[in-house]
């Protein structure tokens, strides 16, 4: 859970620094910056869920041998 926490985090910081007012409407501020949490928290989970699979199959190699 913390690994979820941590890279929603960070994404959400990555994405603070990407100018998406061009793609807003006026007086939609509020609605484009839920849609941006969304996103912000399918991307982190996903990396998160890339992060932890890949640390569970480093683990395993061990039984291969």
């Amino acid at each position: 859970m913390i690994s979820h926490l941590v890279f929603i985090f960070i994404t959400w910081r990555v994405m603070q620094t990407i100018n998406f007012d061009p793609l807003i409407r006026k007086g939609r501020a509020m609605e484009a910056k839920i849609l941006l949490l969304f996103i912000a928290i399918a991307v982190g989970t996903s990396i998160s869920n890339f992060f932890l699979s890949f640390l569970q199959w480093s683990s395993d190699l061990v039984f291969l041998f």
